[in-house]
């Protein structure tokens, strides 16, 4: 039996020992029947498994049925980084028990390891200033949704950090989300041949926002959007669990947030994509897939709108 130190030193292989005698959820430290060392998270039978689960290096995050019980795992194939491993473990525990019920801690203790995966994934490398250009206009929307149809609905209506077709998805209503940089080319790019396809019984828009960025002390850096926006969410438990999750989910790597950079919003756009909007929709020739291009927004000038925000969503409009 290979030596382990930490909380697994006195446990035996397939050996478990509660972490919080007190704790309010049934996380274990164990030893797996290879003899490394591992946490659990036993779950009852209605507990819904929650993915998608992060892909950390050395540490093998999943599920498994023990003893009877479905449970949800973390494993270290690595002895050497043990130290890191347990700080990992008793992180997740924590983030877990803040839970309001089971399926929350659960919920909670993979979107604390997906932070892990994006954290030690990332670095100063993982996020290329397009990328948060365009996560800082999805908050902007984000934020303005919360204002028409409240926290819970907004962030479960963000499907973009999910790779939906759609960046935003509401009951008979769609937006995709665009951000650009106000001098630029008058141009967006599309970057698949999904993004501006019809959705049935639903209208769809496309949104564009200018955003700005410069090395200066003027404006809010990536950070200050982020929790600017998290704020919305915390007076909604249900809320800003799904916040969490969407957060983790996306590129957004708060290590590596260049804090004197700022990004300032400017000016916004809205075009319905109906019939006639400049786009390339499936089906592709045959053979052909995977499509990106470019559109011009001249092009798209008669498709502008400058409908109320709230009366598109609630229905209230019929025609734009």
């Amino acid at each position: 039996m290979k030596t382990i130190e930490g909380p697994w030193v006195n446990l035996a292989e397939n050996q478990a020992l509660r972490v919080d005698g007190k704790g309010r959820f049934d996380f274990f430290w164990v030893r797996m029947p290879d003899g490394f060392p591992g946490l659990i998270l036993r779950l009852t039978a209605d507990i819904e498994e929650v993915r998608p689960l992060p892909k950390l290096k050395n540490v093998g995050v999943f599920y498994r049925v023990v003893e009877g019980s479905n449970c949800w795992c973390l494993t270290l194939s690595e002895t050497t980084h043990l130290d890191l491993f347990e700080t990992l473990c008793r992180d997740v525990v924590s983030a877990g028990e803040q839970a309001a019920d089971l399926q929350g801690a659960v919920g909670r203790a993979v979107r604390r390891a997906m932070r892990w995966h994006h954290l030690m994934r990332g670095g100063k490398q993982g996020m290329p200033l397009e990328i948060q250009r365009g996560l800082i206009g999805e908050l902007a929307f984000l934020r303005e949704l919360v204002d028409i149809v409240g926290p819970s609905k907004a962030v479960e209506a963000w499907k973009g950090p999910d790779d939906s077709a759609k960046d935003f998805e509401l009951p008979g209503v769609f937006f995709e989300v665009k951000a650009r940089r106000s001098a630029a080319h008058p141009r967006i790019r599309i970057s698949s041949e999904a993004q501006l396809m019809d959705i049935a019984d639903a209208r769809l828009f496309l949104r564009v926002q200018d955003v700005d960025t410069s090395l200066d002390a003027d404006g809010n850096n990536l950070k200050d959007h982020v929790e600017r926006t998290a704020a919305l969410f915390e007076d909604d438990i249900a809320a800003l669990d799904v916040w969490e999750q969407r957060l983790a989910e996306s590129p957004y790597v708060e290590d590596a947030v260049e804090l004197e950079r700022g990004w300032h919003l400017g000016g916004a756009r809205l075009f319905e994509v109906a019939d006639g909007f400049p786009r390339i929709v499936p089906p592709l020739p045959l053979g052909t897939e995977e499509l990106a291009y470019s559109i011009r927004l001249d092009a798209c000038a008669e498709f502008e709108t400058n409908a109320d925000l709230q009366e598109l969503i609630s229905g209230r409009r019929e025609n734009v």
